[in-house]
Formats: structure tokens, sequence, C-alpha cells
């Protein structure tokens, strides 16, 4: 049995770049249509599609800042009319921020929590009567953070916390409706977002903490997100996949 997503439709939120733009690759390389959500990068977005011809595939673009509940709705409606159907979701759009607890702002928390969570309930919710048509996957992206914590980013890591609580109860909820939820847990991985801090002096001090020396490439990331959606992972749900080079070690 090979991996294989022919006549599959997989959405990808926040695709422009790093995990999200890897994952968008992966799936495509394995014959899936791939829509594309992006919020600000259009040329990014643009970019990737033009990469993507060389698969041949279906590969459509939607603007929606899926922190917005409404946005998301549209988003999911149009991609469902767009292809016919959703197999995969991938919830990937996420923000990182530092704030110590006794500086962190109003606003600053409920734009951590409307990003990196909300949004994952607003895809899912408006996703799931698709998905459970013909059977499909949700794959949300947490963090070790979510595990261990992080100092001066206790909102961040409370949220993706939040997301690994989400994909087990999901994973139990939508069993009926044919949907397996699964969750990929990075640690350190080398994109635009986390660039700055491993290529700050302290960067060298994050890496040999990790037992492989190294930061994940976001194509590392893309594998286990392509395999917990295939066949291969037919009977895997309400798992935590984590890809930390052995950062942070638990089941």
């Amino acid at each position: 049995m090979k991996i294989d997503f022919t006549d599959k439709v997989v959405l990808i939120t926040g695709a422009s770049r790093g995990i999200g733009r890897s994952a968008a690759m992966l799936f495509a390389e394995h014959n899936a249509n791939v829509a594309l959500n992006y919020r600000h990068n259009r040329e990014a977005v643009e970019s990737l599609m033009e990469e993507l011809k060389q698969f041949h595939v279906n590969v459509r673009s939607y603007q929606a800042d899926v922190a917005r509940e409404q946005a998301v709705n549209t988003m999911i409606d149009e991609v469902a009319a767009d292809f016919g159907r959703i197999d995969v979701l991938v919830n990937n759009a996420g923000i990182w921020r530092e704030a110590a607890i006794t500086t962190i702002t109003d606003d600053e928390l409920a734009e951590m929590i409307d990003t990196n969570l909300k949004s994952m309930f607003y895809c899912a919710r408006a996703a799931t009567p698709f998905l459970s048509k013909q059977g499909g996957s949700i794959l949300n992206i947490s963090s070790t953070a979510g595990q261990r914590g992080e100092a001066y980013h206790s909102h961040y890591a409370s949220t993706k916390g939040a997301v690994i609580a989400f994909t087990k109860s999901l994973a139990t909820e939508l069993v009926n409706e044919k949907i397996r939820v699964n969750c990929v847990a990075p640690g350190w991985v080398d994109t635009d977002m986390s660039a700055d801090a491993l290529r700050s002096p302290e960067g060298p001090g994050y890496v040999s903490l990790i037992p492989m020396r190294r930061a994940a490439h976001p194509d590392e990331l893309a594998g286990a997100i392509v395999f917990l959606a295939s066949d291969w992972a037919s009977f895997i749900t309400g798992e935590v996949i984590n890809v930390n080079g052995g950062a942070v070690l638990c089941g």
C-alpha cells in the first residue's frame, strides 16, 4: 500500500509559509488536490501555487482570517463548492509571541487565543459536515510548549496545550462520523516564525537542548502530517505525534 491522495481534497490553514507550505507540497506530491488558506501574504501563496503546478493537481487559494468565525464559514463553503468535497483539514495557522505574565495585555491574550485555538474550533466545526460524508481526517498543529510550558510565552503554551485536549476530545466525539483527529507537536522548526530566535545570540543555546542538535526542517513536519492523514494511519486517532528531535519525551 502506498500513500495516495488521488481525488482527495486537503485544506491547509496558514499555508503561505513554513510547515503549511511544506505540507502542501508533500500532499500534492502524493496526488492530493490542495486548498491553500492564507491571511495576508498573497505573493507567497502565488509562488507556492506556481511550484505546485509540477504535480498536475487542482490547487486553489483562499484568503481568510481563520480567527474570525464568519470568514471561516465562508471559506469552508467556498472550498466545498469549488472542489465538491473536503477530505483532510490541517489546522496549521498560528502565531508565536513573547510576553511576560506581568506585562501581557488583554488584546495580546485575545489575539493568541483567537488565532491559535478558536480558529481550530471554527474550522473543525465548519468542515465536519463535509469530512463526514466520505470519512476524513483532521490534523491539529500543537507544540512542545503545550506539553512542558514555555517561560515568557504562557499565553502561547496555554493555547497549544488546549489544542492537544481539543484533539483528544474530538477524536472520540467524531469517530462515529468516520473522522479521525490527530495532532502533531513540533519543537524548534526553522521557519520564518522562529528565524529571529534561532539566529539570535541565544539560538545556539536553544539548539543545544535538542538531542539531535538541530532544529527541524518544515519538510520533516510535513511527513508526519501526511502520514497521519493517509490510509497508513487508518487506525490512529486521538494521537499526539512529537516531532522535536528528542527535546520532549512524552507519550
